[in-house]
């Protein structure tokens, strides 16, 4: 029997999110997506050409023929929106909120990367290669992830719900060392699979804590819908990572 992986079904979702929040709102995520480009001429445009490469890319790469253009859609169009961090990033290196967004946008990237990687036939060494690189450029980010926690410890403590015990700064100290024992297991090999695996459980419960309520408590604000469609992407790059160390269980350790 055929084991099937979702992570890229996750992944594909998001993007299709992506593109129908952006298609109606008419604009981009506050955050994550071309906001660096500022008040630009006719970004009309821009939105409309970005809803086309996140439909297509996510409903490609939900179809086994088509995953591997839909990743590449998908990976072109979400380094785009990485790479466009660095002027902020030249501009103020010691704050780290640029810093942030570049790698959640690369983290999504990693996932396509280890996508295409990963359906590729061509040439079975290079694909391998091309998905291992993704592996550890996610394994990257998640270092990110944790500092970016660290450095905004309070304002990581305002997103848990008041209504979860024992506390906010409790689950913003406990996530931010989860998130760091993550980042070494996946570097260090050791664990990995176990660690990608609650790194998801974990980007899951952020979904259906954190940012689900909020378009039912404020409809109005895009950085609501947008945020879960931020969250997803970033957990089903954490599964296309968990389904990437299962299938390939004996080459699981970086080196």
């Amino acid at each position: 029997m055929t084991r099937i992986y979702l992570g890229r079904y996750v992944y594909g979702a998001a993007a299709i999110a992506f593109g129908i929040i952006t298609l109606v709102w008419h604009d981009f995520n506050g955050w994550q997506q071309i906001r660096p480009l500022g008040n630009v001429p006719h970004r009309e445009i821009l939105v409309y050409l970005a809803v086309a490469i996140e439909l297509f890319g996510g409903i490609s790469i939900l179809w086994a023929r088509t995953s591997r253009a839909g990743a590449l859609a998908l990976g072109a169009i979400y380094l785009v929106f990485a790479l466009l961090w660095l002027p902020h990033i030249v501009a103020t290196p010691r704050v780290y909120d640029p810093w942030g967004n570049f790698f959640e946008q690369f983290s999504i990237v990693s996932g396509a990367l280890i996508v295409y990687g990963s359906v590729s036939r061509s040439d079975p060494a290079r694909a391998a290669r091309l998905a291992r690189i993704g592996y550890i450029c996610f394994g990257i980010c998640v270092i990110s992830f944790t500092l970016e926690q660290l450095v905004y410890l309070s304002g990581t403590a305002q997103f848990v719900p008041k209504w979860i015990p024992p506390g906010q700064m409790f689950w913003a100290i406990t996530t931010t060392i989860a998130l760091a024992l993550a980042a070494i297991a996946l570097l260090s090999g050791r664990a990995a699979l176990l660690a990608s695996r609650l790194l998801t459980v974990m980007l899951i419960g952020f979904g259906l804590l954190v940012w689900l309520p909020r378009p039912f408590a404020d409809p109005h604000q895009l950085i609501n819908w947008a945020g879960n469609a931020q969250n997803l992407a970033i957990t089903g790059a954490a599964w296309i990572v968990a389904d990437f160390l299962s299938q390939n269980r004996p080459a699981s350790t970086v080196t």
